[in-house]
């Protein structure tokens, strides 16, 4: 099949890999003109394991090549960000990048062509996407497919997910779902397909996220309940994770990326009313940092100190630094006056929200160094922080 990928970033460019490295003809779509020479160069713009080596082969294979329009295909994969609403309290679904790629597919889809959204959604965004290409194109629903298939990797193990995990497909038609079950099934080789509704597809990638950062919100708020008591709780939860039924999760500094710290949000948003526990889940994972600051402030009464973060990413080796709760708590320790700088040797990046980014051994010779992100490098030298003032969360 020809292929068209919309987003060519952290779930959209691994898609495309996976696709033509499978056979297909596939087409990258980006805005981002520095994403397509990249990518059309054979260079990867994203940390991720295993990934360079595939791109250089379906590059040089000619199997894949960016454009800055979209390509005429049998399919398209919608594949771009849903972040929250700027410049608005209450926590809302972004849909504009997932309404722009749309009017870019508009431009080319032709008859019995499909249309598959992979981005993270609200219910009932696939059927205004489907609205939206009949308002644009003149066609009706019957003339072309649309489709849900919410991704469902996780970073750092994407490559192998890709084709190892099941997928959730879910369409107003029976027809589409026979379509992208096709698809995902040309290059799924231990994963199954499972078919559904395209509203229970949505809610599925928002439940299992959510299901997660309720867990997640467990530990965290059981770390601070056990601070108060003045007991260890890692030892507590691996005490209690010796009963057969129980397994609590570690704690740390919150949550982040753009899956957790996020899709939780998108069920609160249309049921606030109903959505009491998920809510609390987000809540008790979001102020995490600003207790953790608040120990720190406990700890280091001299303002003039340099506070050192290791680890600026979300979650260990990857340079996805999206929501991470990390760069909150450096943010947070500025607010109070400290001089913070960070460490996080996964990005080329010299700084991050004001937070200068500096070498390992330059951010332990801070008055503080704290430990947020296990990532390989600092585990490697776990013995040279502990020759500095440390404190791991």
């Amino acid at each position: 099949m020809k292929i068209s990928v919309l987003g060519l970033g952290y779930i959209g460019l691994p898609t495309a890999i996976t696709l033509a490295m499978n056979g297909h003809m596939v087409y990258g779509f980006d805005v981002n003109k520095n994403v397509i020479d990249s990518v059309n160069g054979g260079r990867l713009h994203i940390v991720e394991k295993g990934l360079q080596e595939e791109l250089t082969k379906v590059v040089k294979s000619g199997k894949f090549k960016a454009f800055d329009t979209v390509q005429k295909s049998d399919a398209y994969i919608i594949c771009v960000p849903t972040p929250f609403q700027k410049e608005k309290e209450e926590k809302k679904a972004d849909l504009s990048y997932v309404f722009s790629a749309t009017e870019e597919v508009a431009k080319v889809l032709g008859k019995g062509e499909l249309v598959i959204l992979e981005s993270t959604v609200p219910p009932y965004t696939t059927k205004k996407m489907t609205d939206m290409l009949c308002r644009l194109t003149g066609l009706g629903r019957d003339q072309f497919y649309t489709a849900h298939c919410p991704e469902r990797v996780l970073p750092g193990r994407i490559i192998y997910e890709m084709t190892h995990n099941d997928r959730i497909i879910g369409a107003e038609q029976k027809e589409a779902v026979e379509k992208a079950q096709a698809l995902y099934e040309s290059f799924l080789t231990e994963g199954q397909v499972y078919t559904t509704d395209d509203i229970t597809a949505e809610m599925c990638k928002l439940v299992e996220n959510s299901f997660r950062d309720v867990n997640i919100a467990f530990a965290n708020e059981l770390s601070i309940i056990c601070d108060d008591l003045g007991i260890d709780v890692n030892e507590l939860i691996a005490l209690a994770n010796r009963h057969p039924r129980v397994n609590i999760l570690s704690p740390g500094v919150g949550v982040g990326g753009h899956c957790i710290s996020v899709d939780p949000w998108f069920i609160i948003e249309k049921f606030r009313k109903e959505a009491r526990l998920i809510s609390a889940a987000r809540h008790i994972n979001d102020d995490k940092p600003a207790y953790i600051a608040d120990k720190i402030e406990k700890s280091v009464k001299d303002k003039n100190c340099t506070i050192a973060i290791l680890g600026l990413a979300f979650k260990a080796d990857i340079d996805d630094l999206r929501e991470s709760p990390s760069v909150t708590l450096a943010k947070i320790l500025m607010d109070k006056g400290y001089n913070v700088i960070g460490c996080e040797p996964n990005t080329e990046l010299k700084e991050k929200d004001g937070i200068p980014i500096v070498p390992l051994d330059e951010a332990l010779k801070a008055d503080l160094a704290v430990v947020t992100v296990k990532h390989r490098q600092f585990v490697e030298n776990i013995d040279k922080i502990k020759k500095s003032n440390y404190m791991i969360i």
